[in-house]
């Protein structure tokens, strides 16, 4: 008989013991796949990173999703505001005894070439960008002189210039042509953009002598449009925050000061603080008729081509208070769908940016959708009394050839975006 040496001792035998899984093995897979994930750009503000991370990784569908977002509520907010620009110069045109679809057709004609325009620049890409960049500043700064020199001036503000039958406004393509300028230039920089002096200069000094050629024509909207776009490329590009804080103190004391030396601005100032509207200025007629015209509109409206408020109530009502007279002829709901379609392109041209690391992408297509949103917000702010009248038109919708033509084409620029991610930059399956 054969014993063990346990047996022979009268020791139990010893039972090896299960020896539990490491937790390095956890910790080391998730150091692997977080190092498979993409580097974040030296360029990307801290307060989107959470953003970022829920929107890179959903993959191309994403990017095809939005680009028909884009394209469809550009379209829509196009046609809404052919319509109501044929509602709204009608009855005026009438009164004048002028043609009743003439302000339509030119509109029409505008929107044409516009979408065109945007088709063409949805083709193009980042090299034909940064080509045409210095050259367009240089036109622009051309162009804007011209005004001074030769243009005309329309309530107050000189601002177009004639060409033949058209009436042409520079400072429209001047908004596209300083956010592919500002791009181009903060791109370049890269890492030197957290240092005040690289984040300001040239940014400031030389976009800022479009924005001096502007307000000489006395076109304070528009040139709070154009500050907008610097403070929005200069933001996307990562400087640091207390830039903008000290931006903001002297675009403040600025823009008292501006207002102090116009008799014009201080009037409207006046008014929307409801000082002087016993004088029946014109500002005060606006706001107050512009009022009436919402509040008459109630729920749903009193029907298309049905406003009262347009018959010389309201002036410009085809073009600075045009979503007054949608707020008349299509109610609340009317007004909502409006403000959804801005936030609908908001909201697609947010994912697209996002989804691309490229720094150029990331400030072009930032200070885009700062233009395009945040001129939407100042107008619809102005007609409902939230900010004084300041002479903004909404995009899209109000009557002006030039400012269709241009924001259709900066919508090109981002369409051109939303069609292809790098290759460089990865997806989900």
């Amino acid at each position: 008989m054969v014993t063990t040496s346990s047996a022979r001792t009268g020791r139990k035998p010893r039972v090896a013991a299960q020896r539990k899984p490491r937790p390095e093995t956890a910790a080391t897979d998730e150091t692997s796949s977080s190092e498979q994930l993409p580097q974040e750009p030296p360029s990307r503000p801290n307060i989107f990173k959470r953003i970022v991370a829920g929107v890179e990784g959903r993959g191309k569908a994403s990017s095809g999703s939005a680009y028909y977002m884009i394209l469809g509520a550009t379209l829509a907010l196009t046609a809404i505001g052919l319509i109501m620009v044929l509602s709204a110069s009608s009855v005026e045109a009438i009164a004048e005894g002028t043609d009743t679809f003439g302000l339509f057709v030119k509109q029409s004609i505008f929107a044409v070439i516009g979408i065109v325009l945007m088709l063409v620049l949805s083709r193009t890409g980042k090299k034909f960008y940064t080509a045409v960049a210095w050259p367009g500043l240089l036109g622009a700064w051309v162009l804007l002189a011209l005004v001074q020199i030769i243009g005309n001036k329309v309530n107050g503000n000189k601002n177009w210039i004639d060409v033949g039958p058209i009436t042409f406004q520079p400072s429209e393509p001047t908004k596209l042509v300083l956010a592919l300028w500002c791009a181009t230039v903060l791109t370049r920089k890269a890492g030197l953009v957290r240092r005040p002096m690289h984040a300001l200069i040239p940014v400031f000094p030389l976009g800022g002598l479009a924005i001096i050629l502007v307000l000489m024509g006395g076109d304070l909207g528009t040139a709070m449009i154009l500050m907008l776009i610097l403070v929005a490329a200069v933001f996307f590009a990562g400087a640091p925050i207390k830039i903008f804080a000290t931006a903001g103190i002297v675009g403040a004391v600025a823009s008292i000061a501006l207002v102090i030396l116009s008799p014009n601005r201080t009037g409207r100032i006046q008014s929307w603080l409801r000082l002087n509207c016993d004088l029946a200025s014109d500002p005060c007629l606006q706001a107050t008729n512009g009022f009436k015209a919402m509040a008459s509109g109630g729920w749903w409206g009193v029907g298309i081509f049905q406003s009262r408020q347009k018959w010389n109530w309201i002036p410009e009502a085809h073009n600075d208070f045009i979503f007054t007279i949608i707020g008349e002829e299509f109610g609340l709901i009317g007004t909502t769908l409006v403000v959804a379609l801005f936030a609908l392109l908001a909201i697609a041209g947010i994912r697209v940016t996002l989804r691309h690391t490229d720094s150029f992408v990331r400030i072009l297509g930032g200070s885009i959708l700062v233009w395009l949103i945040g001129q939407a917000f100042v107008n619809i702010a102005v007609v409902t009394g939230v900010l004084p009248v300041v002479g903004v038109p909404l995009p899209f919708i109000s009557y002006g050839g030039s400012a269709l033509t241009f924001s259709l084409a900066a919508v090109g620029v981002l369409l051109s975006f939303a069609r292809k991610i790098p290759e460089s930059e990865p997806t989900a399956a």
